[in-house]
């Protein structure tokens, strides 16, 4: 027997500061938050939200992104866990203008590379963890 699975539900990455964090992935993506803590969440109701640790869950489609502050060490992806998150988009145009939000907003990056069957753009975020936009070719 195996267990079956459709999709991811959700990806949580742990960083060390949540304001930086969001402030960087919200520049960069138009995703809706589909449940954060706020500050003036009133103590009586906020142990329902300890799971989030202070941090917040993006509603990125067809599944969730979180981000938990609670890292105290820097992130590299030669260790065991997460080596790199890729995120889909629609073309190589979507790639290009990627280029351009991430160069407005400063972040070093990789340049469209062509990998055969996909062009890819590979950036790192505020916590160094690598990030990369996939662009499947068009048959």
């Amino acid at each position: 027997m195996t267990i079956s699975t459709n999709s991811i539900n959700h990806i949580r990455l742990t960083v060390t500061d949540i304001d930086r964090s969001r402030a960087f992935y919200e520049a960069l993506f138009a995703w809706p938050v589909a449940i954060e803590m706020p500050a003036d969440t009133p103590a009586a109701e906020q142990g329902r939200f300890d799971f989030l640790y202070g941090g917040v869950i993006y509603n990125i489609g067809h599944s969730l992104l979180g981000l938990r502050p609670v890292a105290k060490d820097a992130f590299s992806e030669d260790r065991t866990g997460l080596d790199h998150l890729s995120l889909t988009v629609d073309s190589l145009d979507e790639l290009t203008a990627a280029v351009v939000l991430l160069e407005k907003a400063g972040v070093a990056h990789s340049g469209i590379k062509d990998i055969g069957e996909a062009n890819i753009l590979e950036f790192r975020d505020p916590d160094n963890i690598a990030l990369e936009l996939f662009a499947a070719k068009t048959q």
